[in-house]
């Protein structure tokens, strides 16, 4: 008889928001939560940065997530532990210790949800035929998306709204985590009903199992003898090096008082400037970007994404210099960096796909996946410290001062001409 959820229409753009929600949670919620309770710079810069880790290492353990059970299983069980993991960060959040239990939830949420990653990816390849990959991929992203704009945009903006009913920020907070944990628990029990149960394994997979130390140790070494190997390890940690210092310090200069430097918005504007507004024109950027290249190539592409995500950083040093009042004017700005920053972002992801060419493909952008979060980890570690010494608006022209590092690691490759060209 067939599987009647066999139809991805069921199951895919839920997978994907549930992707999203809790990677945006860890990375982006966190800091706007912590910075309304009262936490300095520098502290939620160097914790909300650790959280990266399970990212960074995620290569090493999806192997073994692989090998072990199906990844039905593994979808299931991480999004009863991401809801299990928010609803500890929504009971800890008013008690006396809450930055140390929340983080011990926020680790465990991160290690949830890198693991869910890489059970989703693998279950999307196994489920679907070829055509039906190629044919849903676009679906997959738009929903990842919607999810990313759920949480950064409207839960955001949520948490605002409480704020200003209830009159008590971390109650406030409290509950918003307490209704993100019933979604991503309802996520669980629906596709414990919806997602199919045809993935495919295949027959070698003891074999595999007893080969697995000896295949990962070569696709491990294969890695670093590529040709080109340092000027690419170079581009996928500081290519984006401006934008992973400005990225952690962004929303707490949205927040903070005009007094203190920063442009004094409410819990609900940061939602809509930042969270929806800037969303939408990252993806609009990225969109573009993916064309762009399709059309001309990533060589022929690559200079001119390198300066789009590094020229409209400047909509910070405008900001933080005049402090406008309008939240048009703001918007707009957010708009311009992030459709910028996706724009260029094309580059760099298909870079990634360039330097993971040939045998152990997979296993070798894995890796290349665990520099770019490596990327974005290291340097955010310190913004907030570097942008509490400075302030503000020398904080985002020390970020414009290290733009010379994108230009210069991109100057270093040597890319085919003809490759991501249609």
């Amino acid at each position: 008889m067939k599987n009647q959820n066999n139809n991805p229409w069921k199951w895919i753009p839920t997978l994907y928001i549930t992707e999203a929600l809790p990677y945006v949670t860890v990375m982006s919620i966190s800091v706007v939560m912590y910075k309304r309770l009262n936490l300095s710079n520098a502290e939620i810069a160097l914790y909300t940065s650790w959280l990266y880790l399970p990212w960074v290492i995620k290569p090493f353990w999806s192997p073994v997530i692989d090998l072990l059970r199906n990844k039905r299983w593994w979808i299931i069980i991480t999004q009863i532990l991401l809801g299990a993991g928010l609803a500890g960060v929504a009971f800890c959040i008013p008690t006396t210790h809450f930055v140390q239990s929340t983080l011990a939830f926020f680790w465990l949420v991160a290690f949830s949800s890198a693991t869910h990653d890489i059970a989703a990816d693998s279950f999307y390849m196994s489920v679907l035929k070829e055509h039906e990959q190629a044919l849903y991929v676009g679906i997959r992203s738009t929903f990842y998306r919607v999810g990313t704009i759920a949480g950064q945009g409207l839960l955001i903006m949520l948490a605002g709204t409480l704020e200003v009913y209830t009159e008590n920020i971390a109650r406030s907070w409290s509950l918003m985590f307490y209704i993100l944990a019933a979604l991503l628990i309802l996520m669980a029990a629906y596709h414990k009903v919806m997602l199919p149960r045809n993935e495919s394994v295949p027959p070698q997979a003891s074999a595999r199992s007893r080969d697995f130390l000896k295949n990962f140790m070569n696709a491990f070494v294969s890695f670093f003898r590529k040709p080109q190997f340092l000027a690419g390890v170079l581009f996928m940690l500081l290519f984006r090096f401006p934008e992973a210092l400005l990225i952690k310090v962004a929303n707490m200069f949205l927040i903070d008082p005009v007094s203190q430097g920063g442009l004094g918005l409410t819990t609900q504007e940061v939602g809509l400037a930042q969270g929806t507004i800037g969303v939408l024109g990252l993806t609009l950027g990225g969109i573009i970007g993916g064309i762009a290249i399709a059309r001309g190539g990533l060589r022929r592409w690559l200079w001119p994404m390198t300066w789009s995500i590094t020229v409209p950083n400047l909509v910070y040093v405008y900001m933080s210099y005049y402090h406008p009042d309008s939240l048009l004017l703001i918007s707009s700005c957010i708009f311009l960096e992030q459709f910028g920053y996706g724009f260029g972002f094309s580059a760099y992801m298909l870079y990634l796909i360039y330097y993971s060419r040939g045998r152990y493909q997979a296993a070798h952008y894995a890796i290349c996946t665990a520099f770019m979060a490596l990327s974005m980890m290291i340097p955010g570690m310190f913004a907030g410290w570097i942008q509490e010494q400075i302030g503000y608006f020398y904080f985002f022209l020390f970020v414009m001062a290290c733009c010379p590092l994108t230009i210069w690691v991109s100057s270093l490759l040597k890319i085919d001409p003809l490759f991501g060209k249609k």
